[in-house]
């Protein structure tokens, strides 16, 4: 509504001086007869426009209303300039090359205004559609950015070209009238003054379209970017608005279509690396005395400790959102090593001896080995490097009395510290060949007793904390009879 009003309020001014400027019966006039039909004409039609036509342009297509205001509102200029005609035609007297003069002016107006209105509408729409996560459907055989650029091109070039070819040539039948009767400097003067005014208003129209053009193309570059960029970086949530019937509307069309694949495959690429573990780490479970629901409960186990840890002052630092996610993921690989443990030690059905118990360790560095020639394969990923690291500590002791490298305190990863008690717990509270199922309270006294030696007492402390949560994850996961 502002934009249009400050066009057609410049549109009236640049009029009234304009036209007794290029035409002499226009200059005959008061200034008074001059701008009264220009302003009662004007008036109407923006007040058409504000009333009636923008209601239209709401009812067409999205991708329609940006040409439609281009459409209306050169139109309400040119129209405007042929009712003004014919009044000075009829009223005044005024031959007809006279009120074509003035058609053209406002064809010129009109139509830098009309560009200005248009892009504000593109403008407009794009935010519209960006809060909204509308789209609009681009046509197959849109109006490209280069045709308009020609367009725009040639009809500056025209436009100009006529607009200096009518002051030019009033002035020379001015130089002819008056003759003699004015000196040269000052005739001079006159013409370049007249002249710069002219050419100095068909530039700022022309450095506002500019501005406006290149401020809807530096939005649809800036959204682009930064959907490609978050796209690089795993994050397929957002998405380019397609508010215009042209290239930029088909580039953000395809580049939505693009990151939506890729977050499909992504997905897809997540939940077989997903499957694939679990039927990894279920395989690895089938050999030993344990079931595969002690997967997942030791994988919810530790989220549930990592969760809660976030907000530590030492173990934030290392339990991002991200962190936390990939550790549960990560989680049932940590036995994966049972699988190279012979069947008469890994299903012995009683206590080992100390030389079968020695073998049986070996479980934590045979599945960091295998875990660390897929990374080399595979090339180097967090994934992988957080399952070796786990596979490989959590049989490690806060005290230094663990295996298989007998790390302590804070050397032991984070992981591993987590995946410890995550595992005893679940350890006390089943069912075994060897022992019957302990209660949770039993097993949590345990855990508690073994503070400060098996595990690290800020672990005991939060498993403590939330011991209703790893309560339910056991109801929850139980093993069948």
């Amino acid at each position: 509504m502002k934009r249009r009003t400050l066009h057609y309020l410049a549109a009236l001014i640049i009029l009234s001086i304009y036209g007794g400027q290029v035409c002499p019966f226009l200059d005959s006039l008061t200034l008074l007869q001059l701008v009264t039909p220009i302003f009662i004409t004007m008036l109407l039609f923006y007040l058409l426009q504000v009333l009636y036509l923008n209601g239209l342009i709401e009812q067409v297509p999205l991708k329609r209303q940006s040409r439609r205001v281009f459409q209306f509102d050169l139109g309400s200029f040119v129209i405007s300039g042929i009712v003004i005609m014919l009044f000075n035609t009829v009223y005044y007297q005024f031959p007809l090359v006279s009120g074509l003069k003035i058609v053209f002016a406002l064809c010129l107006l009109g139509f830098f205004a009309a560009i200005d209105l248009s892009l504000e509408k593109e403008w407009v729409l794009s935010r519209k559609l960006e809060d909204s996560g509308e789209w609009i459907e681009p046509d197959i055989n849109y109006f490209s950015h280069p045709k308009k650029l020609v367009l725009f091109s040639s009809a500056c070039m025209i436009l100009t070209a006529g607009v200096i070819f009518l002051v030019v040539n009033k002035d020379l039948d001015w130089m002819a009238t008056v003759g003699q009767d004015i000196p040269i400097a000052t005739a001079q003067r006159y013409i370049m003054t007249e002249v710069g005014f002219v050419v100095g208003i068909i530039l700022l129209y022309m450095f506002n379209v500019i501005y406006a053009y290149s401020r809807n193309f530096r939005n649809f570059l800036d959204k682009e970017t930064l959907v490609l960029q978050r796209a690089t970086k795993g994050d397929f949530a957002a998405v380019v608005p397609v508010s215009s019937n042209d290239e930029f509307g088909v580039m953000a069309k395809h580049t939505n279509l693009m990151v939506e694949g890729l977050r499909r495959s992504t997905e897809e690429l997540a939940k077989t690396r997903d499957i694939t573990i679990l039927s990894l780490a279920s395989l690895a479970e089938t050999r030993d005395n344990e079931t595969g629901n002690h997967i997942l409960r030791t994988q919810r186990y530790v989220k549930a400790l990592a969760v809660h840890l976030q907000s530590h002052a030492v173990f934030g630092q290392h339990l991002s959102d991200d962190a936390v996610d990939l550790l549960f993921k990560s989680a049932p690989l940590h036995d994966i090593g049972k699988v190279g443990i012979p069947d008469h030690i890994l299903l012995k059905p009683g206590k080992l001896e100390v030389e079968e118990f020695e073998i049986m360790k070996t479980h934590t560095t045979l599945g960091a080995d295998s875990l660390k020639i897929a990374e080399d394969r595979l090339g180097s990923n967090s994934f992988l490097n957080l399952a070796r690291e786990i596979a490989l500590s959590h049989h490690e002791r806060w005290d230094g009395n663990g295996y298989p490298r007998g790390t302590s305190g804070d050397d032991i990863p984070v992981s591993g510290r987590l995946m410890a008690v995550a595992d005893v717990y679940d350890a006390l509270i089943s069912k075994r060949v060897y022992k019957e199922a302990f209660s949770h309270d039993k097993a949590k006294g345990i855990i508690t007793d073994w503070k400060g030696k098996n595990f690290d007492p800020r672990v005991v402390e939060a498993f403590l904390e939330i011991e209703d949560e790893f309560l339910e994850i056991a109801a929850a996961f139980h093993d069948g009879e």
